[in-house]
């Protein structure tokens, strides 16, 4: 007949788990990664106002090495031996793009806190070719009076943008960077500030209700 082994039969041992220590970024990659990332001459005095901000999270919190070469104009990201997560270099990455690109550093530091985060950028001829006075006039329709369009489409879709000349870039989560380059489009194309709140309003109480 055939025997039937009875886990719960005291007598029988099972093998002890192997515990593993975890692997470092680089052990884990093989290697040590580096990112560069070009800095504008326009974002060189605010980086140098602000860099005690954005060097501190990329090596106490992210265990990254930092290197600047202001001759080159370049900040160089790499993994240590005491870099720990496998994705902390593509999130200082980012942090510090974020930060070039024009956005706050509380605003950046979200992307080494939250996984789902996201920068879109893109530019006003994306959406429609004007130059001139008509692009002028697009803008003023995103910023508004003393940015108040702007912070209301910030406040109505849980996101950050950025407008720098004709580029316009924004940081959230897929969904209401979603929303937020919807409303924006809309004032490119001419619709009037009032009309696309509106419609954002209606938007972001539907997203709000299925999530």
């Amino acid at each position: 007949s055939m025997e039937i082994e009875n886990p719960s039969n005291p007598t029988q041992t099972s093998a002890p788990v192997p515990q593993f220590p975890a692997l470092s970024a680089v052990e884990a990659t093989g290697g040590v990664e580096k990112r560069k990332i070009i800095i504008p001459p326009h974002r060189l005095n605010p980086l140098k106002e602000r860099w005690l901000e954005i060097y501190t999270p990329l090596v106490e919190q992210l265990m990254l090495q930092v290197k600047v070469n202001q001759a080159k104009k370049t900040i160089t990201l790499r993994t240590s031996p005491q870099t720990t997560e496998t994705g902390a270099l593509q999130k200082g990455a980012d942090f510090v793009q974020a930060f070039i690109l024009g956005f706050e550093v509380r605003d950046a530091l979200a992307l080494l806190r939250v996984d789902d985060l996201y920068i879109d950028s893109f530019t006003i001829q994306d959406v429609k070719d004007l130059h001139g006075d008509h692009l002028s006039r697009a803008i003023g329709r995103i910023a508004g009076r003393d940015g108040a369009v702007k912070y209301a489409i910030e406040n109505a879709t849980k996101t950050r943008i950025v407008l720098a000349d004709n580029h316009i870039h924004i940081l959230g989560s897929f969904t209401h960077i979603g929303m937020a380059r919807n409303a924006i489009c809309s004032l490119i194309l001419g619709s009037p500030p009032s009309q696309v709140y509106g419609r954002l309003q209606g938007t972001a109480a539907a997203a709000n209700q299925r999530f």
